[in-house]
């Protein structure tokens, strides 16, 4: 018997921009379409074009059995269509995907649910649309709704839940399914910081009892801790793979960071029906996009979102890390013109301005998230989005001064420092 239990060949994916279905309108495209799956046949690939974006290039790879396998990567770099595929969402243009086993993908919290239906009415329909049969849900359902934390509430309708509550239910069931491989797609990320740590260890507990597990994430601690293998992935093509720590340090050292990313096809935009993120941005205090600053010169981070449904709050928010994945600080709009104000539908930018010499020397990573207050709802958030670097050009007017050799910490303030002479009698008297 094989110890392989998935194996990627020579994968790629083509999406041809706005367009839609190739199929659609056309009842012999779809026979056509159903025909090509029936026999695993691929339609013929088109030549690439202005309006075509290939997600996937050519990418291979092969994960053992009991494996926990990193995939990692900027936005955009191909690591959801890959899961896709992989979780049979999509099919690839050309190439392959084996999967050897019963699979699971997490790759969104509360599938199945009905807003309608009680929070114990969805564990069971959403663990029987993922593939679990009712005796076992019934079997696992007082661990389930224990996991979440959502006992008292269980019979009252999701409708009424807080997100977190909803997210909280939705990864339990997905987490205590028992697939032979299964894939994770940054749903570590729900809920508060408690309970994210709950689910990672959730997913650690899953990969030392034997399971394949694929997870796909922004925390490079969390890769390093969990995975023995990694691949890391840029504009659709793997570039790096190997043991997870030396794939995460070619990451973090490669400048694999960018200081814009946009979302121009709104449909393809993070978020819901309340809000999406259009852009994200690092620019100069003129106004120019660039990945390069001097330590003394302000940074003018800012957020372009779209309104959808009038009558929210939104609250803007930055986290920034160091590329070591350390928590700097994180900055929420308090705009005092908004700020728990209901908006008009319409295109908004959020500016943050970190002013000169307040930074240390290094990298910094942006991510960017929209969410609401009272009650809370988090519409959408995008870790390690941009970045950028500060360079200290040695002129000894910043907080470093005339000092050489390595400064620590996140941030290097130029402080205003006062000091007194204290009279000489004083010492004597002393």
């Amino acid at each position: 018997m094989s110890d392989t239990a998935v194996n990627v060949e020579g994968l790629s994916k083509r999406y041809q921009l706005g367009a839609t279905h190739a199929h659609t309108g056309s009842l012999a495209g779809a026979l056509a379409q159903g025909l090509r799956r029936l026999v695993g046949r691929r339609p013929a690939v088109p030549a690439s074009s202005p309006d075509s974006l290939w997600a996937l290039r050519d990418v291979s790879f092969e994960i053992k059995k009991g494996e926990v396998f990193g995939v990692i990567g900027t936005n955009g770099s191909g690591k959801s269509t890959l899961l896709k595929i992989l979780s049979r969402v999509t099919e690839p243009t050309t190439g392959r995907a084996l999967i050897n086993g019963r699979f699971c993908g997490l790759l969104e919290v509360g599938t199945g649910f009905h807003p309608e239906l009680t929070g114990r009415d969805n564990v069971f329909m959403s663990g029987a649309i993922l593939g679990m049969k009712r005796e076992e849900i019934a079997r696992k359902f007082d661990e389930i709704v224990a996991f979440a934390e959502v006992e008292q509430f269980i019979d009252t309708p999701v409708k009424h839940y807080s997100s977190g509550m909803y997210v909280r239910l939705g990864f339990s069931v997905l987490a205590h399914m028992d697939p032979d491989i299964l894939i994770v797609d940054e749903v570590l990320a729900v809920g508060d910081v408690r309970f994210q740590k709950k689910c990672m260890g959730k997913m650690e507990d899953v990969g030392q009892h034997g399971r394949t597990v694929i997870l796909v994430s922004h925390d490079m601690p969390a890769i390093t801790r969990m995975c023995s293998r990694a691949i890391l992935l840029n504009k659709g093509q793997v570039v790096e793979a190997g043991p997870a720590h030396e794939v995460v340090n070619h990451y973090l050292h490669a400048g694999h960071i960018q200081p814009a990313v946009e979302w121009p096809d709104p449909a393809q935009a993070p978020g819901n029906e309340v809000v999406r993120l259009r852009a994200v941005r690092v620019k100069t205090e003129a106004g120019h996009v660039t990945d390069r600053f001097d330590i003394r010169k302000p940074i003018r981070v800012e957020i372009e979102y779209d309104v959808l449904k009038p009558g929210q709050p939104i609250v803007a928010q930055f986290g920034f890390n160091t590329e070591e994945d350390v928590i700097a600080f994180i900055a929420n709009d308090r705009d005092p013109t908004w700020y728990r104000r209901p908006r008009p539908v319409g295109r908004y930018i959020s500016t943050a301005w970190i002013p000169g010499n307040f930074l240390s020397e290094g990298t910094m990573v942006v991510g960017g998230g929209l969410f609401s207050e009272d009650p809370w709802r988090e519409h959408c958030d995008v870790p390690r989005a941009v970045g950028f670097r500060v360079v200290d050009p040695g002129t000894g007017d910043t907080a470093r001064g005339d000092v050489t050799g390595r400064w620590d910490g996140v941030v290097r303030p130029l402080l205003k420092w006062s000091t007194e002479h204290a009279a000489t009698r004083y010492l004597l008297a002393e």
